[in-house]
């Protein structure tokens, strides 16, 4: 029948179209995960790798599920209310906590910003840049980036940078690890050593960076996407978390297959040591190039993530205009947030001395902020979702249980590696 050969000939520009809408769901997800494989990351995996072999790698790759679930959740928040998670938060447990998770989400940004920054100059020094020089240009093009004005145009530059972070995989499959020596230290771990602890909770620092929660949730808003482009933004979301801790298992991999050692006295101390560590595998010339590609990368599109969540969330909680759609100057407290966030970190880059140091602590920071944005995530998933997508049973024990669990981990880490 013709109109039975019409319906056959359109299902496949049907199901073009369909592919085509989810991509364009895709995005907030894969940005932020891009943005949690940044700077800090590479230095604390690359220090993990060459101070403890491969013995860390197991913990980067357990903390995936987790890592979904809790950035699936800031998914439904911003999906099926559309409203970023300051604002939430603000809304149903009043200005005092609110307040209290600007500060949070300030401590991590500036914590971010100063790492990522750290990263950038640290790639300079490498070819004879002083950091003098590099932190202002990186400013200005963060700068720059945002003053566009439009949020999907930040998002598609923020993610053809970070892209760079894939040649961390050139790195790692350059460094030959030995199957062999890789078990052999997933099973001989150090739980009794205050270092190893301390390294521990920096990776877990590493991986739930708490700026993500608030980013992706008004992100989403921003976006104006709904509830029917969930599961395009689930799908997103698992990449994504898949791919961060991939990129920072290859670091890993890398510094520990080169110069890791089995008794934890080695360590790094510039970003110059780590590039010296792993460009040799692909030769000083192009091992420099890749090696300063993906930091860079990493390190600009993490800027942009953490600076943008800590300017909506500073919108969201005092009441102000937040939106990239705005032209500066009829939103400046937007812009004015974003740029004292860049400033200031870049001031303290300047005058610090010992950034390796500086980077790693960074991290267990956000390990000890992880129990309070979990904890707000899992009670707002819990009681204000429409009931159909509300965290609830089983699965609702299972988050608690894990998030608590690791909380638990990145606190004993912290306190044991500053005792």
């Amino acid at each position: 029948m013709p109109g039975s050969d019409n319906r056959i000939a359109a299902r496949p520009h049907l199901r073009m179209a369909a592919l085509l809408a989810a991509l364009a769901v895709w995005g907030p997800g894969l940005l932020v995960m891009l943005a949690d494989a940044d700077a800090g990351n590479v230095i604390t995996a690359a220090q993990s790798g060459v101070r403890w072999g491969y013995r860390l790698l197991p913990l980067l790759l357990l903390l995936i599920p987790l890592l979904y679930m809790i950035q699936e959740l800031a998914v439904r928040l911003g999906l099926f209310l559309g409203k970023g998670f300051a604002e939430l938060i603000r809304e149903h447990f009043g200005r005092g906590w609110a307040y209290v998770a600007l500060a949070a989400v300030a401590v991590a940004t500036l914590g971010s910003l100063v790492t990522e920054l750290i990263g950038i100059a640290g790639v300079g020094e490498l070819y004879g840049v002083p950091r003098q020089l590099v932190l202002p240009v990186a400013a200005a093009c963060l700068l720059l980036v945002v003053l566009t004005g439009e949020y999907r145009r930040v998002e598609r530059a923020a993610i053809a940078i970070g892209l760079f972070e894939l040649s961390f995989f050139l790195v790692a499959w350059s460094s030959h690890p030995h199957l062999a020596t890789v078990l052999h230290d997933a099973g001989d771990q150090h739980f009794g050593n205050a270092d190893y602890l301390y390294l521990c909770a920096a990776l877990i620092g590493a991986t739930f960076n708490p700026w993500m929660v608030f980013y992706q949730t008004s992100a989403l808003a921003e976006k104006k996407l709904d509830g029917q482009h969930y599961r395009a933004a689930r799908a997103d979301t698992a990449v994504g978390a898949v791919l961060t801790q991939a990129v920072t298992a290859a670091v890993l991999v890398a510094a520990a297959a080169t110069i890791g050692t089995a008794h934890g006295t080695v360590s790094l101390d510039t970003v110059g040591q780590i590039s010296g560590a792993l460009t040799p595998l692909l030769g000083g010339t192009i091992g420099r190039l890749v090696f300063g590609m993906g930091v860079v990368g990493a390190a600009m599109v993490a800027a942009i993530v953490c600076s943008l969540a800590f300017a909506w969330s500073v919108g969201e909680v005092i009441g102000l205009n937040h939106t990239l759609e705005r032209q500066p100057l009829r939103g400046p407290w937007f812009y004015v947030s974003y740029t004292a966030c860049v400033g200031g970190s870049a001031v303290i880059v300047l005058r610090e001395s010992n950034l390796v140091w500086l980077s790693i602590a960074a991290q267990v920071v956000n390990a000890l902020l992880l129990p309070l944005v979990a904890g707000l995530l899992l009670v707002l998933a819990a009681t204000i979702l429409p009931a159909p997508v509300r965290l609830r049973g089983r699965y609702l024990w299972v988050v608690a249980g894990l998030a608590g669990l690791v909380s638990l981990a990145g606190l004993v880490g912290a306190v044991a590696g500053l005792a």
